[in-house]
């Protein structure tokens, strides 16, 4: 059984129809690449899923249960976490008290009791590799260091699907490299992740499949080197080059 499902999914602001019938699913442990151009409706497909807006046509379910509909709490609450194109870290608080926001999220529904919850946190700065600066105020982090706390704090709610929405924006190559092996490691202890990037070869490298939405459709679905060699992708996208920036949106 798929994890996700989108199902004949669309939405409109007024006149403008920013996702026009999209359907797709994701497995369980997939990586799955979602790329286009700015305006293309990546980032509406992940509000959609998230609930943060309704949708206007179409269906989306998750783990079998149909989320369409639901509040965002609730989404999340059966296992959804994502992070944003802007990271907005929790100000005045430190690395630790950050990621707890995660956790305690969490142990809302689960009972959770105060060691379950500190190791829970402990656990996710060690794995984005935060453990050192726990008790730093988060102002004291760089670029770099918010995108793994805002990672960090999604993966504290322990959840079954992260999305993650231009997570290597803005990092160095070093910086991008150590984030595609984070989530390498998410994915190899049995996460499901579902990437917006506007870098082809950071999606090819970590992606099994990539999704190529366009105006708002869904226009080819499959491998990364079938993307790449899409005659439609490399005419919407990529022009006569086969690698290159897909610009985010």
């Amino acid at each position: 059984m798929a994890l996700l499902e989108l199902k004949n999914v669309s939405k409109f602001f007024g006149g403008v129809q920013a996702v026009n019938d999209v359907s797709f699913s994701i497995e369980p442990e997939e990586i799955v690449g979602l790329i286009g151009p700015n305006g293309a409706g990546k980032t509406t497909i992940m509000n959609l899923i998230t609930g943060l807006y309704p949708l206007s046509q179409g269906q989306i379910v998750f783990n079998g249960k149909i989320i369409s509909g639901l509040k965002p709490h609730s989404i999340a609450h059966l296992g959804i976490a994502r992070t944003f194109q802007i990271v907005k870290p929790f100000m005045g608080m430190t690395v630790k008290e950050n990621v707890m926001m995660g956790a305690l999220f969490r142990a809302s529904r689960f009972n959770l009791n105060k060691n379950q919850i500190q190791n829970i946190v402990k656990n996710a700065l060690d794995l984005v590799g935060l453990g050192e600066k726990a008790d730093h105020p988060v102002e004291e982090l760089n670029l770099a260091q918010r995108r793994v706390l805002e990672i960090a704090r999604a993966i504290a709610m322990e959840p079954k699907l992260l999305l993650l929405d231009e997570a290597m924006a803005g990092l160095t190559p070093t910086e991008v490299q150590r984030l595609l092996d984070l989530v390498r490691t998410l994915n190899a202890q049995g996460m499901t992740v579902l990437l917006i990037e506007h870098v082809l070869k950071v999606v090819m490298n970590l992606s099994r499949r990539v999704l190529v939405l366009h105006y708002g459709r869904l226009i080819a679905e499959g491998s990364p080197q079938e993307i790449v060699n899409n005659p439609k992708v490399i005419e919407a996208y990529l022009g006569s080059k086969r690698e290159g920036r897909i610009q985010g949106g």
